[in-house]
């Protein structure tokens, strides 16, 4: 896992680094910042909405792990989608992992993601130990993206996710602010 310094109040990434070490720091505040954002919730606080959303921290949880192991399995690696997301009919409910997350209990859906978290930590490790961010499952010429790609794509994901998660947060207890306490 990549290390960050705690300074002012902020996790922050390392500044002077390579690439994807850079990269991952940057991806690792955005996961520090949800799993601090969705944390230490039962099923009640993890299924509060806002306003006339239905976007709650529960199905934030399960579509960030499906979120996890696709970009890591499928799009790094060239693999199939993992269980339990390859038993789903997208085409038929494409919103599952939103909409099922009410059903799951606090502890399934924050296992789930920190599961799914662990997985992907591995296989970009491994991705970066093959190739470094130019990396691209089928080789250099492959049209698949790579791992540049993926990683800014996962940055921006979990940024734009960590923007709900702060206004559901603070709806529920109040909890605000962009970092998790040291």
């Amino acid at each position: 896992m990549t290390e960050f310094a705690y300074e002012a109040g902020r996790w922050e990434p390392p500044i002077a680094a390579d690439e994807a070490t850079t990269l991952l720091g940057f991806l690792e505040r955005q996961r520090a910042t949800f799993a601090w954002k969705s944390g230490d919730l039962d099923a009640a606080g993890l299924r509060a909405t806002l306003g006339p959303s239905s976007m709650t921290l529960g199905g934030m949880l399960k579509h960030l792990a499906r979120f996890e192991d696709d970009m890591s399995t499928e799009w790094l690696h060239g693999h199939s989608q993992l269980p339990p997301w390859n038993a789903v009919d997208w085409g038929a409910d494409p919103a599952w992992d939103w909409r099922s997350a009410a059903d799951d209990s606090a502890e399934q859906l924050y296992t789930r993601w920190r599961d799914a978290v662990a997985r992907s930590r591995a296989l970009f490790a491994a991705a970066i130990a093959e190739g470094g961010p130019a990396r691209r499952p089928g080789g250099p010429d492959s049209p698949a993206p790579s791992l540049r790609y993926i990683l800014l794509n996962m940055i921006e994901e979990y940024a734009r996710h960590n923007g709900h998660a702060d206004l559901l947060r603070e709806s529920i207890d109040g909890r605000v602010g962009h970092d998790p306490p040291r």
